[in-house]
């Protein structure tokens, strides 16, 4: 094996790095492993994955993957955003660990099958990757940068696959079988009311309580009180971060303000950043030497949880919020922050873990263990992008990035990340929705998350009637079809098509969401009863029947709810168009079976 070479500069290209000779790993992709006295060896299939085991005891290594184009389309990998497409690898980069995103990554051809899927089986440590089209060789590159292991680095390999979801549920499961989820309420799986984009920081007890009550009828099991509620807490920046107490002006008595919430029937969980700290917290002046690095949030500066007194301020401050204030749960926002220490050369003096990634998870082992010592079934929900594999015991809400009021980024971000989400449920970022807009709009939102756990945080006092059969209506769809839509097998097709025919399947039955004017398959073979989503702009759905034909009973609703009786539909093999209202849905019964 070739040594490891720190290119200084780096090379524009792939091409410009040190050659090193490769060799065939797998389905015509290749390998060469750059590292003093390295060896790997790729293991036989198990459980639908091949393990490559690569040996350079004490040494950085970088792993170089080399794939024949063939027909690709995209390449999906967790951070990759908007971008799904085939980047050049001049422009492909990628630095990942424990609180962000993976080591992981998926190229495809048009038709959606695979031609490479693999995941590092360390999520935890951090990597960098670079990958893309390579202009001198016409292949995809992928080169995977390693930290120095007393271990052998292990990778895993899925084979080509039909589909990119396919390919990464063995991958999914396959970290299953090795990391321990966090456990998983049932209250982590029912709507969220969430006071975010109602009242930004403006809140107060009298509106959560009034917004609690109404969101606790419509089915919702879950209050989050966002940002806005602590001392300092105002001017949308984070200059005030760090303290972490009640600001008495808007919650007089928080403790009792939590439990009138909770005695509507709602689980309650408040918002925190802790690994953020300003310079008007009163606290400052004591953890300043902790955050050298000023963070991406505005006004803030980052904690460095390499230091032990950091992960120790951490545990002690949110434990205590949880037990003195009687709270069900937090939600952790911004420790992918922490990424600011990543790669750096030295360590603070007293650091006792110089990786980001190993010190995070110290710090979240002993976060979780503190918390569930005083609340059992605590709620504890992570956002994009750090909701891989790896932070699988740390949190049980899996939330969506902010993208208020769009809702095909609601739908791509929840699907990308159910794409490698182990144990926990996968929720939507939070939906919000002009006042006067068409029914139609507001069911756009919500079926933009019907895939997923839905967030609503507009002020639902406010609301006007038509609204607000629109909402009820479809949280008692999500409720009627959760297990379908949580723990069923999705397909949600290309990355790069951007999801837009998503389908959900369990035991004889299939609900299809459909966001663009596409064609429909039915598989009568495959599935008894459909349940057709319409979040399209127009008033139909286009259907190939396949695997027979036969009579259905079907029935339609409006967005709003309102019901269409539909007379039986004989279901030929071939194309047909449905009537379905935009923004409603049509459920399909097959009353005799195909022939």
């Amino acid at each position: 094996m070739h040594t490891l070479i720190d290119d200084a500069p780096e090379a524009v290209t792939t091409a410009g790095l040190a050659p090193a000779p490769f060799e065939p790993l797998l389905d015509g992709v290749r390998i060469a492993v750059v590292a003093p006295d390295a060896s790997w060896q790729l293991g036989e299939p198990h459980d639908g994955v091949r393990m490559l085991t690569v040996r350079c005891p004490g040494a950085p290594l970088e792993i170089r993957l080399s794939v024949p184009l063939g027909d690709a389309a995209g390449y999906w990998h967790p951070q990759g955003g908007w971008q799904r497409t085939l980047l050049a690898d001049w422009a492909g980069r990628s630095e990942v660990s424990l609180v962000d995103a993976a080591a992981a990554g998926c190229l495809y051809d048009h038709t959606g099958a695979t031609l490479l899927t693999f995941a590092a089986a360390d999520p935890v440590r951090e990597a960098s990757l670079r990958f893309g089209v390579s202009e001198e060789s016409d292949t995809h590159v992928v080169h995977l940068r390693l930290p120095a292991s007393k271990e052998p680095h292990e990778i895993a390999f899925v084979p080509r696959a039909a589909s990119v979801a396919s390919a990464l549920r063995v991958l999914r499961g396959w970290f299953a079988e090795r990391i321990v989820p966090m456990p998983v309420p049932e209250a982590a799986r029912t709507p969220v009311y969430s006071t975010w984009y109602a009242f930004n920081q403006n809140v107060s007890a009298t509106e959560v309580e009034t917004q609690a009550t109404l969101a606790a009828r419509l089915g919702c099991g879950v209050l989050i009180l966002d940002d806005g509620w602590q001392e300092l807490g105002s001017g949308r920046g984070y200059a005030g971060c760090g303290d972490w107490r009640p600001d008495r002006a808007k919650f007089p008595d928080f403790t009792a303000h939590v439990e009138r919430v909770q005695e509507t029937g709602l689980r309650y969980v408040a918002w925190i950043a802790p690994l953020l700290l300003g310079p008007s917290a009163a606290c400052f002046d004591r953890l300043a030497s902790c955050a050298p690095a000023p963070a991406g949030a505005p006004g803030a500066y980052v904690l460095d949880p390499r230091l032990p007194q950091v992960r120790a301020h951490v545990v002690e401050l949110c434990t205590r919020l949880v037990a003195e204030h009687g709270l069900d749960g937090l939600k952790v926002d911004f420790l992918d922050e922490v990424m600011v220490y990543a790669g750096s050369p030295e360590c603070p003096a007293g650091a006792d873990i110089p990786d980001v990634g190993l010190a995070m998870t110290a710090l979240l082992t002993e976060l979780r263990a503190a918390l569930e010592s005083v609340r059992p079934e605590v709620l504890l929900e992570l956002r994009q992008p750090y909701t891989g594999p790896g932070m699988a015991p740390f949190g049980n809400m899996l939330r969506s990035f902010d993208c208020p009021a769009d809702a095909t980024a609601n739908r791509v971000r929840t699907l990308d990340t159910s794409l490698l989400a182990v144990g926990g449920a996968v929720h939507s970022d939070m939906l919000l929705w002009d006042r006067d807009a068409p029914v139609e709009a507001v069911a756009r939102q919500l079926i933009g998350a019907l895939h997923c756990v839905p967030q609503i945080s507009v002020r639902l006092d406010e609301l006007s009637e038509s609204h607000l059969r629109t909402v009820e209506f479809w949280l008692r769809q999500w409720s009627a079809h959760r297990e379908l839509l949580l723990d069923g097998e999705v397909e949600p097709g290309r990355p790069d098509e951007l999801f837009t025919v998503v389908r959900a399947a369990a035991a004889g039955q299939a609900l299809i969401s459909v966001h663009s004017d596409r064609v429909v398959p039915l598989d009568l073979a495959a599935h008894q009863r459909f349940t057709l989503v319409n979040g399209s702009p127009t008033d139909r759905i286009a259907v190939e029947v396949r695997g027979g034909e036969g009579w259905t009973q079907s029935l339609v609703h409006g967005p709003d709810g309102r019901m269409i009786e539909g007379p039986l539909h004989f279901l030929h093999e071939g194309l047909q168009s449905l009537p379905v209202p935009r923004g409603g849905l049509i459920s399909l019964t097959v009353s005799e079976g195909p022939r």
